[in-house]
């Protein structure tokens, strides 16, 4: 199970890449400007040589504070070492934002037909940023950071876009690697939601995914999101492990 935990954990890093990552003893240090907690964390993934538990997290506050960024701990049942929760708890760090990883065998899946409505395109364009910003409210600087982040990736990426009516409705983003396809940044008009453009949209981008040889999908869902949770769970993904964040 570790092993298949951090197999997946791996393909999220790099298809959410921070500015700069530092190396700490099996520790992943990701640093991005504060945007997202995702890409401003430190992911324990690798067993350590034996350094002292205590200092490894004192290095990690210190260099997170010379960012002048908070100090976050990304965590799954598969952190190292095993008793880093218990200990990140008992110095005060909260739990926050937890999080179902799912997954999907594309095995049996049956893409959809042509839809005149979507559009899918292989590179960043400043019109699906553009929607995006406009659909999650995002402030400019958050755009540039998150424009930043989508023109970092190194593996195959498909920007979608649903129309209703000519006008651009919902957004999406896949990243496929070493044959996962990862679902990231839906997000649906809130004037359009309970139409299925999300059920849509998801399906479109599995299909892309299956096409370029994608066996397996994946995504990661907020447990307090009840409307994702249905969505994802209609489409057939069932959890694979959670996460959660420790902040100081």
């Amino acid at each position: 199970m570790s092993a298949a935990i951090r197999a997946l954990e791996e393909l999220s890093l790099n298809a959410w890449p921070a500015q700069q990552t530092l190396l700490l003893d099996g520790w992943l240090l990701r640093f991005a400007d504060g945007y997202t907690r995702r890409a401003n964390s430190v992911q324990p993934l690798y067993p350590s040589s034996g350094a002292p538990l205590e200092d490894k997290i004192a290095a990690c506050e210190e260099l997170y504070r010379q960012q002048g960024l908070p100090v976050i701990f990304k965590l799954t049942p598969a952190s190292q070492p095993a008793e880093l929760d218990a200990r990140l708890e008992g110095l005060g760090y909260r739990r926050e934002a937890d999080t179902s990883v799912q997954t999907l065998d594309l095995a049996s899946y049956a893409a959809p037909g042509e839809d005149a409505s979507l559009t899918l395109q292989a590179s960043l364009s400043e019109e699906w940023l553009a929607l995006y910003g406009r659909m999650s409210a995002s402030r400019p600087e958050q755009l540039a950071r998150h424009r930043a982040i989508l023109a970092a990736i190194q593996p195959d990426a498909c920007y979608a876009a649903l129309s209703v009516e000519g006008v651009p409705a919902a957004c999406g983003l896949a990243v496929r690697q070493s044959g996962w396809v990862g679902i990231y940044d839906i997000l649906v008009d809130p004037a359009q939601r309970r139409r299925g453009l999300g059920l849509r949209l998801v399906r479109a981008l599995l299909g892309w995914g299956a096409r370029g040889g994608a066996r397996d999908a994946y995504l990661q869902v907020m447990q307090n999101n009840p409307p994702a949770l249905a969505l994802y769970a209609k489409l057939g993904f069932s959890q694979s492990y959670p996460y959660w964040y420790r902040v100081k």
